[in-house]
């Protein structure tokens, strides 16, 4: 008997341990994977849920304001030179002549600055006004409400020949679809 107690604690004892061992380290790591890949899915799925809501969220304050955003986008494809145009037309009618006068407009070729670094269409505008300063701020506002397409690029004030009114250049780049 004691020339198979070698073969038998070798095969009997041993070998099922250590093959035991090794299933159990296997199982054990094959588990800590799986619960790594659930524990992954899980953050992706709440992160799927929280941006879920947020795009919930976003859509009904857009829809809100679907209007505006109509309006807008027919106030910027209507041709800039026209709509300053009638624009400043309706702000001289509604300011005193002696206060507000525009003197020039002209449209230069050529993109400068904003519009010159990037891509999307533009014009560029050029205005000249003899105006008091609390009528020059008036015309502005309301020229820039009604075409929120303008981006101020330039202003130029210097005093006019005329003792209370001032010489007023503006350079506007504004932006198109």
């Amino acid at each position: 008997m004691n020339r198979y107690r070698q073969s038998i604690a070798i095969f009997g004892f041993t070998l099922p341990i250590i093959i035991g061992i090794v299933l159990i380290a296997v199982a054990v790591m094959v588990k800590a994977k799986i619960q790594q890949a659930f524990d992954e899915k899980i953050a992706h799925f709440e992160g799927f849920e929280k941006n879920k809501m947020m795009a919930l969220t976003l859509e009904a304050e857009v829809s809100k304001k679907r209007q505006h955003i109509e309006r807008w986008q027919a106030l910027v494809s209507d041709e800039t030179a026209s709509s300053i145009t009638s624009n400043l037309r309706e702000i001289e009618d509604r300011l005193p002549s002696k206060e507000f006068q525009k003197t020039a407009q002209e449209h230069p070729t050529g993109r400068k600055g904003f519009a010159g670094a990037s891509a999307q269409n533009s014009t560029q505008v050029g205005l000249a006004f003899r105006a008091t300063y609390r009528s020059m701020q008036k015309a502005l506002l309301e020229l820039e409400s009604r075409m929120p397409q303008l981006q101020l690029q330039e202003m130029r004030i210097e005093p006019s020949s005329q003792s209370s009114s001032l010489s007023v250049q503006v350079t506007y780049t504004a932006w198109e679809e």
